[in-house]
């Protein structure tokens, strides 16, 4: 499978490392990335053999059979329709953008008439396999996620106390966190949707971990799961797990046995 990257940090460059040089995904490889950096896209580019396009029509038209966004949700919001028209697959790592309903209704149009899939990985939370299943006969009652992250992972926060950033609903919260709280769409889109899942953030100087847990009610009974992630070494406000998942989204993609 060749595969193209769109996005250059520290996820991208995981991926670089994991798939180019490790081989951890077998018979494929990035073999064109897109950066808004020249310079760090010259160093990527000669780090782990790939090739450099200076726009994204430009990489569309190239052989890549899918397409992995490891870059913000402006650039989800204003080139996940192209992508997806151009009758590739992407993987979305800012699933952020998949807040607004009707815009995740206006991709979901665009693979049905292209033959084309959207991949969601599940970030840095668990849990998902269980809201789907409780949601399948409509009896999912409310999921909520409280997220602790040290200070110097959250923009505006206080260094010397715990404080609660934020409380309301997963749309709100990636609206005012766009870089932070991932976690709580992808978790809205197993459950009860962005405007019903409930998000508490919390910046506490006494950890060195960023934690989530998820608390879901139903038919089924009571989900209750706590996670604490390391962050990536060269940025505390991604959490390894976030990484590997993409990776594994990846491996399990046409995979013949299929869990959860």
């Amino acid at each position: 499978m060749n595969i193209g990257l769109i996005g250059g940090g520290n996820i991208g460059r995981f991926l670089l490392q994991s798939i180019n040089i490790n081989k951890l995904l077998a018979n494929s490889k990035i073999v064109g990335i897109y950066t808004r950096n020249p310079k760090s896209a010259q160093k990527l580019a000669a780090e782990y053999d790939t090739e450099i396009f200076e726009d994204i029509s430009s990489l569309l038209q190239s052989n890549v059979d899918l397409v992995i966004e490891a870059a913000t949700v402006e650039v989800v919001k204003e080139h996940a329709a192209s992508i997806l028209t151009s009758g590739k697959d992407i993987v979305l790592s800012s699933v952020g953008a998949l807040s607004d309903l009707d815009y995740t209704q206006s991709l979901e149009e665009i693979c049905k008439g292209n033959g084309t899939k959207i991949y969601l990985p599940s970030g840095a939370i668990g849990g998902l396999d269980i809201l789907k299943a409780a949601k399948s006969n409509g009896e999912l009652e409310s999921v909520s996620i409280i997220t602790r992250k040290p200070p110097h992972a959250l923009p505006g926060a206080l260094l010397d106390r715990e404080q609660v950033l934020f409380e309301g609903s997963a749309r709100e919260a990636i609206a005012l966190f766009p870089k932070n709280i991932n976690v709580s769409i992808i978790l809205s889109i197993a459950g009860v949707g962005p405007e019903k899942t409930g998000v508490k953030i919390i910046s506490d100087p006494a950890i060195t971990k960023n934690s989530h847990s998820i608390e879901a009610l139903g038919s089924f009974g009571k989900l209750t799961l706590k996670v604490e992630n390391d962050p990536m070494p060269n940025n505390p406000k991604t959490s390894y797990l976030a990484a590997l998942s993409v990776l594994s989204s990846l491996i399990n993609k046409d995979a013949v046995i299929q869990v959860g």
